[in-house]
């Protein structure tokens, strides 16, 4: 004689708390996976390849020092603004754009997550601009520039932080 067959679809109330659980913890693995996605499709990208040939920098905040009766004295600078363009990083080399005309040559150094670009003035002084990786909660590249300098003998210099965006058309 044989066993009395049991349903088919027979469920007992531990495989449906089971089931539920399962279902549950799959849906919300589903949500944290899928929030993410979304938030990234909506935060924009960076340039394709390794980064923008045109940069716009705008720095308002920073700090220069100028060395007075023997010692330096500190102030706020003005604004700062100008273009990075003809980006050329395996060349190594760019061209600062000051009020929308050429101003000189830069020489570039590649790092692991920035660039800097070298000026050398006419004087031999220095200005260094360094532009981090593609920031996606600002849409821009963060920035630090500095200036050192001498005005009749006495050293200024200067360090501001900002960012730069990709210029778009002409």
């Amino acid at each position: 004689m044989m066993p009395p067959a049991r349903p088919r679809f027979h469920r007992s109330i531990a495989f449906q708390a089971l089931w539920t659980a399962l279902l549950s913890a799959g849906l919300s693995a589903l949500l944290l996976i899928a929030a993410p996605l979304a938030i990234a499709v909506e935060t924009p990208a960076p340039p394709p390849g390794d980064g923008p040939v045109h940069v716009i920098c705008t720095f308002e905040q920073g700090h220069s020092w100028s060395y007075d009766a023997g010692k330096f004295v500190s102030a706020a600078p003005s604004k700062l603004s100008f273009e990075i363009a003809a980006i050329d990083l395996e060349g190594q080399s760019a061209s600062l754009v000051m009020d929308g005309k050429p101003s000189g040559t830069l020489r570039v150094v590649r790092a692991l997550n920035a660039n800097h670009f070298l000026e050398v003035a006419n004087e031999g002084f220095l200005n260094l601009t360094t532009i981090y990786d593609f920031d996606r909660t600002t849409g821009s590249y963060p920035a630090v520039h500095s200036r050192h300098f001498g005005i009749l003998g006495q050293p200024v210099f200067g360090q501001y932080v900002g960012a730069c965006v990709p210029k778009t058309g002409p």
